[in-house]
């Protein structure tokens, strides 16, 4: 067998999709580290200034059918806290600064679009009928988070846009079919949780799903346009 027969043969075996998600993701690892923290402390001093100062009146969100449905279940409490994660993985996944920059432009202008709506549209979620101190772990997080900012769910936002941004990324690895579908069980998980908990009502995970889905797919599309020309 000639050399040029064996280079053949090797260019037709795919490196394994795990393998290069471990190659890109030490890569820019600081980079990486230091501006998703710079850019969640960032966020949160704008949040919570809008929280604490809103500018105009607030509205309180009404409940819905479903919001009757589903049952408060502290145990998706370590769903919902999971999105902090979860939110960092797309960016631990991307391999060049080019593409981190694009990424920190495009989920800092989905955020910047939900809180120029908590600026205009103040929003709260309705005081649940429940005992907290039945529940000493989502009392302590109301505490943290209170439920105002509400609609559209950022929580949920972030999160489906880094699902949208996941799955086209797993999918450039040829991640296989079951890591395409955890990611998404993943998602769901945290927007479900967001109701669970009581910290939202259907109508702000509905705004958060426009907001995620929509940066998500403008976001993406101009990537792959961009990479075309």
């Amino acid at each position: 067998m000639t050399h040029s027969a064996i280079a053949i043969g090797q260019e037709e075996t795919p490196t394994a999709w795990h393998r290069q998600v471990a190659a890109v993701f030490f890569r820019h690892v600081y980079l990486k580290g230091i501006g998703t923290t710079v850019f969640i402390t960032l966020f949160f001093n704008l949040y919570f200034y809008l929280l604490k100062n809103p500018a105009y009146p607030i509205t309180v969100m009404p409940i819905t059918w479903l919001d009757r449905l589903i049952d408060v279940q502290p145990l998706a409490l370590p769903v919902y806290v999971s999105m902090w994660v979860y939110v960092s993985l797309p960016p631990a996944l991307l391999a060049t600064r080019r593409e981190l920059w694009f990424y920190a432009i495009a989920i800092a202008a989905t955020c910047l679009a939900g809180l120029l709506a908590f600026y205009f549209w103040p929003t709260a979620v309705p005081v649940a009928t429940v005992d907290w101190t039945q529940f000493p772990e989502l009392g302590f997080l109301k505490n943290i988070d209170a439920s105002g900012n509400a609609c559209p769910s950022l929580h949920v936002a972030t999160a489906v846009f880094s699902g949208g941004w996941l799955h086209h990324l797993l999918r450039r690895f040829g991640g296989p079919l079951w890591i395409l579908s955890f990611n998404w069980a993943w998602c769901i998980g945290i927007v479900y949780s967001t109701m669970a908990i009581r910290q939202h009502v259907a109508l702000d995970v509905l705004g958060g799903l426009v907001l995620g889905l929509l940066a998500a797919w403008l976001s993406l599309r101009y990537r792959v346009l961009a990479k075309d020309q």
